[in-house]
């Protein structure tokens, strides 16, 4: 059975670990370049001034996705309490079948329990998901483009 929680980051971040390096695989650009190293001092300092929300999509209690966003005022507006996705992945055998719509249910779900005024969340363009958020109700807003001047 699917379910999806919102959970502590701690003991999250050391069991997403494993999972990290094929959401990078699948989703990351300029790999050759940029290797996986995340931050995760980082993301435990954010997480303990209340800035992280972690939540899960567990298949009879293992991982299978996540979703991890940080919620602060807006630096442009101080009074918009705003949730902005970091990632979001879903193994692709859990794909298909609601994960996906479920997950970001439960992300809207503590969002709206933490007092977040507005949401962001984004899409790859090469694994495009923006027809999940379609669905769910989200308007496109902004697109980003990318260029490599490394090297």
């Amino acid at each position: 059975m699917i379910t999806c929680q919102v959970e502590a980051f701690p003991p999250f971040l050391e069991e997403v670990k494993p999972l990290l390096p094929a959401h990078w695989d699948e989703l990351a650009l300029n790999k050759e370049k940029v290797p996986l190293d995340p931050q995760y001092d980082e993301y435990l300092r954010r997480d303990a001034i209340g800035q992280v929300m972690a939540v899960t999509v567990r298949e009879d209690g293992k991982l299978c996705g996540y979703f991890v966003g940080f919620v602060a005022p807006g630096l442009h507006y101080r009074t918009c309490l705003t949730l902005t996705m970091d990632i979001f992945w879903v193994h692709p055998e859990h794909r298909g079948a609601g994960a996906g719509f479920t997950l970001f249910q439960t992300v809207e779900a503590e969002a709206r329990r933490r007092g977040v005024h507005r949401m962001f969340v984004g899409s790859k363009l090469h694994k495009d998901a923006g027809w999940l958020f379609g669905k769910l109700g989200y308007e496109e807003v902004e697109r980003y483009f990318s260029i490599w001047l490394g090297d």
